[in-house]
């Protein structure tokens, strides 16, 4: 009878860890399973570098309460969690992650200007992806060529004319009756050329009938409009005579009383005629075009932000004092005494207001491009993307 071999001495039947990489079965195995294994771990690796590493947004804003509603999200961060849209600091004050849904879509790199016109030079240098400023200053990067949009207002009012302390000034009526009997130019402080108070309170006083220059040697003109060139310099220039006044934004007007050496002489939004300056178009958000169609997502999700967090600062005025005395060193009384209203709703009293500076800023000759001579119903898709704010209004 033919003896039994056992099948651990057959031939091919060596245990597995005995045979070398040599060996065809096992060899093509194990080079699989090592393949396989490399590309797992380039797999793990590029997920998690793709966590590690979020879409970066460089967004910038101004110190002003006019941009309260981005400084509050900042400033609340997780506790806007139960919005469904928040941000969460990873550096304070320069970089936040943007959640939606619990799912981060970006980090925010925060860029603080000192001007619209800053601001829209940001955007033609590409060093802005998204940025809040005043709509005349992003009217006239349009025009110029900066491809972006409007995605939405950030509030409406919250501009003054301020007189020196000890003024008597109070109302339209004051203002234009003190112009009028000038000897010479009243110099009319402005913070940055393309400012809405700046042009706000020239569009009013063309319209009321005055002359108005920036030529020094014109002795003749009603108002002399002086570049202060930041706000910054407001207060010192009505402290030193350099202006009789300035038109500027709140918190600075409020500010100017609560430090006893200015006087509001007229809220803007009682310009003449009574009721047009009303809920006036002021500060906006605007995003590159490019951003906005690569990230409609992101985009989509600040609009939101912007949103609620203005509902909520309109709800809490006073936490809201609080938070923007911490975050820009104003008096917590000043930003109380403000009559902005917070808001991303573009009514259509709101695009009357927008048609209203286009006009000015042609009367004015402004405009060179896009926008020259032309009305809001004509160049309305040029200037404005509201397909975001109708998911939130």
């Amino acid at each position: 009878m033919q003896q039994r071999i056992p099948a651990s001495s057959r031939p091919g039947w060596e245990p597995f860890w005995s045979l070398s990489l040599n060996n065809n079965r096992v060899g093509v195995f194990m080079k699989k399973l090592i393949q396989f294994g490399c590309l797992l771990a380039t797999a793990v690796c590029f997920a998690f570098n793709a966590e590690a590493k979020p879409l970066k947004v460089n967004m910038g804003y101004i110190f002003t309460t006019h941009h309260t509603p981005f400084i509050a999200a900042m400033s609340e961060n997780e506790n806007f969690e139960k919005f469904g849209v928040h941000l969460e600091s990873v550096v304070p004050k320069q970089k936040y992650d943007l959640y939606q849904a619990g799912k981060r879509l970006a980090r925010l790199n925060i860029v603080v200007s000192k001007s619209g016109s800053e601001t829209s030079t940001l955007f033609a240098q590409n060093r802005l992806d998204i940025g809040l400023a005043s709509i005349t200053a992003m009217l006239t990067g349009i025009d110029r060529g900066n491809g972006v949009k409007i995605l939405c207002p950030t509030h409406v009012d919250g501009m003054g004319l301020v007189f020196p302390k000890g003024s008597k000034i109070k109302g339209w009526d004051d203002v234009s009756a003190v112009i009028e009997s000038s000897k010479q130019p009243v110099k009319v402080g402005y913070h940055s050329p393309t400012s809405a108070p700046r042009m706000v309170i020239e569009g009013a006083l063309r319209q009321a009938g005055l002359t108005v220059t920036q030529d020094f040697s014109q002795q003749d003109a009603d108002v002399l409009l002086v570049d202060l060139k930041s706000t910054s310099n407001l207060i010192p220039a009505l402290v030193s005579k350099q202006v009789d006044c300035w038109v500027g934004p709140a918190p600075y007007p409020e500010v100017a009383e609560i430090k006893g050496v200015g006087h509001i002489g007229l809220d803007l939004r009682n310009l003449s005629p009574q009721g047009q300056w009303h809920n006036f178009p002021c500060c906006v958000m605007a995003g590159t075009e490019r951003m906005i169609a690569k990230h409609p997502e992101v985009v989509q999700a600040l609009v939101q932000l912007m949103t609620k967090s203005a509902a909520w600062c309109n709800e809490h005025p006073a936490k809201v004092a609080q938070i923007m005395a911490n975050w820009i060193g104003v008096p917590a009384e000043a930003v109380k005494r403000s009559s902005i209203i917070y808001t991303t709703e573009p009514t259509e009293h709101w695009k009357q207001g927008v048609d209203m500076f286009l006009d000015m800023l042609n009367s004015m000759d402004k405009f060179k491009a896009k926008l020259k001579d032309k009305n809001l119903s004509q160049i309305e898709d040029v200037v404005f993307d509201f397909r975001f704010t109708e998911k939130n209004n």
